[in-house]
């Protein structure tokens, strides 16, 4: 319970960090706070789906590290944007923010339908992995390369933002392992069958430092971090971490339903920022439903 509890309150702070960090080393390096988020932030919080899904690939546990990555993906739109949509909707309505999230929300659905068209293949290889990464570059390039004009008079500037914001992420990543550890420790004391842990923690686990600095940033009305965050991460994920494995590995594909399942949560991403407020808050609760509802059909419960 001790380690449950640090690990909490280390995610919490780490995510605040982490949020006012970025910010400023964005007003500081005059690009806009999306642009950090969709890069700076959200490789950060990715770093969990990294070594977890690089560590898994090299122990030939190919099934476990695609499932945690396509998993994290829809962990990431169904549980933490619609969490976001439900506390705190403003975020995603935001005129100021919605042309240049809907514009990178376009980039994640286009690192999605590349990564499904690939799938089709049967296998990722090298010749996977060198496009992936190129299209990655290409991506990044084009986030740092639009910056528009950023309205920071409500920032209050952070003393050394790179560090505030490194520390943060390392905050971040370090209080979910150990939240992680003390949730699947508590479970054991409670009986709950490892596969259940497994399933659940594990998968949740390393989306924690995205839904930690999601909610936060969503809190303090930061749409640039809160949902750039989660769409640089899903293309992380995509095309940096599988594409850089599969210079390394033949990856065998997992099965296509939990693929087109992830694509069709990314497709509903367009929904949460042509929506009113209520409207919003009301699609986050049915993104959560559907993350819910695909739990109990992983587990054969539905």
């Amino acid at each position: 319970m001790v380690q449950f509890t640090i690990g909490l309150i280390l995610l919490l702070k780490g995510a605040d960090f982490t949020v006012r960090g970025a910010e400023s080393l964005a007003m500081k390096l005059k690009v806009s706070s999306t642009t950090i988020g969709l890069t700076v932030v959200a490789f950060g919080t990715s770093l969990p789906e990294l070594v977890v899904t690089s560590e898994a690939f090299r122990q030939g546990n190919y099934a476990i590290a695609t499932g945690n990555v396509i998993g994290s993906n829809i962990a990431n739109i169904g549980l933490v944007l619609g969490m976001v949509g439900l506390i705190m909707p403003s975020v995603c309505t935001l005129p100021s923010s919605r042309p240049r999230l809907l514009e990178n929300a376009l980039l994640t659905l286009g690192a999605t339908m590349i990564f499904v068209l690939f799938a089709f293949r049967g296998y990722f290889d090298i010749l996977s992995g060198i496009i992936f990464l190129v299209i990655f570059s290409l991506i990044l390039y084009r986030m740092w390369i639009h910056n528009p004009d950023i309205s920071s008079s409500d920032i209050i500037p952070t003393r050394y933002p790179l560090l505030v914001t490194l520390a943060g992420l390392l905050m971040v990543v370090v209080g979910a392992e150990l939240l992680l550890e003390g949730a699947v420790t508590i479970a054991e004391i409670l009986s709950i069958p490892p596969a259940v842990i497994g399933l659940s923690m594990v998968a949740v686990g390393t989306s924690l430092p995205e839904l930690a600095t999601s909610v936060i940033a969503a809190i303090q009305k930061r749409p640039g971090i809160s949902i750039g965050n989660l769409l640089g991460s899903n293309i992380f994920n995509l095309l940096f971490v599988i594409g850089l494995n599969s210079l390394f590995f033949t990856i065998p594909v997992p099965e296509m339903k939990d693929i087109f399942v992830m694509a069709i949560f990314t497709i509903a991403i367009f929904v949460v920022f042509v929506r009113k407020i209520c409207e919003t808050r009301i699609w986050g609760i049915l993104l959560l439903g559907g993350y819910l509802l695909y739990m109990l059909f992983l587990f054969g419960i539905i």
